[in-house]
C-alpha cells in the first residue's frame, strides 16, 4: 500500500494552504482590521470562522466523500447537484474569482509601478493567464510545480510581511466605524465571504483528492487523512496569515485612515515600512499568491467540467484562461460590484451543505432534512444578495426585520427553524415506518 512520506505530505498540506492564499485573502483583512478598530480581534474572530473554519470543515467534508462535490451534494439529487456544482465551479472560476486574481494582482501590485491604463492591464493579463495556462495544462505535476517550488515561495513573502505587521507598526489602533461598533463578530464574519474560500474549498478538493492520487495513493481511507492533515495545515497558515494582516491593518490608521479597501492598507503600510523595494515586494507577492490560486482554479474547473461536457481537460483550460482573460479585462470595481451579492446569495445554501454533511447518519432520509434547509437557505440568501446589491426595496419589509439582517445573516434563522422541523418530520416518519413493520 503506498503512503505519502513526511515531505509530499507538508509539500502537499504547502499546495493546499498556496491555493487558497490569493490576493483576496490579503487585501480584505487589512481593512476589516483598520475599520474595526478597537474592536479588531472581535471581528477577527467572526472572519476567521468564515475565512479559515468553514474552508477546513469544507475539505474535510469532501475528503470523506472522495473529494467530488457530486458525492457532497447527493443528498439534494443529481440535477439540483448539478446546479448548485455548476455556480460554485463559475463563480470561484472564469466568472469572478479567476478574473479577480489577475484584476488584483495588478491593481495592487503593479499599476503603482506601471500605471493603471487598459493597455497595461491586457499586457500584464495576457501574459498572467498564459503561465496559468501552461501549468494547468499538467495537473498531474501540480503538487511539484505548486507545492514544492511556488507555494514555499510564497510562504516565505507571506511570513516576512506577517512578521513585519507585528515588529514593525506604524502606529495606534484608531477608532472604529459605526458598523464595526455596532456589531464586530457578524461584520467580520459576513466580510469572510469575500475570501471566496469555502466556495474554493468546494472546488479545491478534487484537486487535493487528485494530487495524492498522483503519488499511487489508491486506499480511501489514506486518502482521507491525508486530505484532512492537508486542510489543517491550510488552516493554521491561513490563520496566521489573517491575524498579522488584522495587525496590520489595525495599526495603519495614521498611514491609510481613510482607506477605502484593503489594497490602499497594504500598499500604504508597504511604501511606508520599505520604501520602493517595499512595493516592487509586494508586487511580486500579490502576483504570485494570485497565480497559485489562478491554477488551482483553472484545474479544478476544468476537471469538473470535462466530466459534463464533451470536451477534453486541456481544451477546457485553454477556454477557461481564455475567457478569464477576456473577464479580467474589465476591471477590478465592476468584478467586484457583481460578485458581492453573487457570494451573499449562494454562500448560505452552500453553508448549509457542508455543515449537514457530518450530521447524515442522524437522519433516516438525508434528502428529507438537507434539501428542504437548504432551499431555505437559498431563498432567503438571495433576498440578502438583493440587499447587497441596493435593491433592498424589493425585499418584504418584515424580512429586513430578520435577527441579523442588517449584517446579512436573515437567512440564518429560517434555516435552522426549517432544520428543526424537518428534523422532527423525518424522526416522525421514521417512526411511522417502525410501527408499520411491527404490524
Amino acid at each position: 500500500m503506498t503512503r505519502l512520506k513526511g515531505p509530499d505530505l507538508l509539500a502537499l498540506g504547502f499546495m493546499t494552504f498556496a491555493l487558497f492564499v490569493g490576493a483576496g485573502n490579503i487585501i480584505f483583512p487589512p481593512i476589516v482590521g483598520l475599520q474595526a478598530g478597537a474592536n479588531v480581534w472581535l471581528a477577527a474572530l467572526g472572519f476567521l470562522i468564515t475565512a479559515v473554519g468553514l474552508p477546513v470543515v469544507t475539505v474535510i467534508a469532501l475528503a470523506k466523500v472522495g473529494g467530488a462535490m457530486d458525492a457532497l451534494s447527493s443528498p439534494i439529487g443529481k440535477v439540483a447537484g448539478i446546479l448548485l456544482a455548476t455556480t460554485c465551479y463559475l463563480a470561484v472560476g472564469p466568472l469572478f474569482a479567476t478574473p479577480r486574481t489577475a484584476t488584483v494582482s495588478f491593481e495592487v501590485g503593479l499599476a503603482p509601478l506601471l500605471g493603471h491604463g487598459p493597455l497595461a492591464l491586457f499586457l500584464y493579463s495576457l501574459v498572467y493567464f498564459a503561465v496559468v495556462l501552461v501549468v494547468s495544462l499538467y495537473p498531474g505535476r501540480l503538487l511539484d510545480s505548486v507545492g514544492r517550488f511556488l507555494a514555499p515561495l510564497k510562504i516565505i513573502a507571506l511570513a516576512i510581511l506577517g512578521g513585519a505587521a507585528f515588529m514593525l507598526v506604524p502606529g495606534d489602533t484608531g477608532e472604529a466605524t459605526k458598523a464595526y461598533q455596532a456589531a464586530p463578530f457578524s461584520q467580520g464574519f459576513v466580510n469572510g465571504y469575500l475570501t471566496m474560500d469555502t466556495l474554493g474549498a468546494l472546488v479545491f478538493g478534487i484537486v487535493i483528492v487528485n494530487a495524492i492520487r498522483s503519488r499511487g495513493v489508491e486506499s480511501p481511507r489514506l486518502i482521507t487523512r491525508y486530505a484532512v492533515i492537508a486542510g489543517l495545515i491550510a488552516g493554521v497558515g491561513l490563520a496566521l496569515v489573517y491575524i498579522s494582516l488584522f495587525r496590520l491593518g489595525s495599526g495603519s490608521h495614521a498611514i491609510a485612515g481613510d482607506a477605502a479597501n484593503g489594497a490602499v492598507v497594504l500598499h500604504a503600510y508597504v511604501q511606508h515600512t520599505f520604501g520602493d523595494l517595499g512595493s516592487t515586494f509586494l508586487a511580486i507577492l500579490i502576483s504570485l499568491a494570485c497565480l497559485v490560486t489562478a491554477v488551482g482554479l483553472t484545474c479544478a474547473c476544468a476537471e469538473y467540467f470535462s466530466r459534463l461536457l464533451p470536451l477534453s481537460y486541456r481544451t477546457l483550460v485553454v477556454l477557461l484562461a481564455g475567457f478569464s482573460l477576456l473577464v479580467s479585462n474589465l476591471g477590478l470595481s465592476a468584478l467586484i460590484q457583481v460578485s458581492v451579492p453573487v457570494l451573499t446569495a449562494i454562500y448560505p445554501p452552500c453553508i448549509v451543505l457542508v455543515a449537514l454533511s457530518f450530521c447524515w447518519g442522524v437522519w433516516r432520509s438525508p434528502t428529507r432534512v438537507v434539501a428542504p434547509v437548504m432551499l431555505v437557505a437559498l431563498a432567503f440568501g438571495v433576498l440578502d444578495g438583493f440587499n447587497a446589491a441596493g435593491f433592498s426595496a424589493l425585499v418584504p419589509d418584515f424580512l429586513q426585520r430578520l435577527p441579523m439582517a442588517e449584517q446579512g445573516l436573515g437567512w440564518l434563522v429560517p434555516a435552522v427553524a426549517m432544520l428543526v422541523l424537518a428534523t422532527l418530520f423525518d424522526w416522525l416518519s421514521r417512526a411511522g415506518a417502525s410501527r408499520k413493520l411491527e404490524a
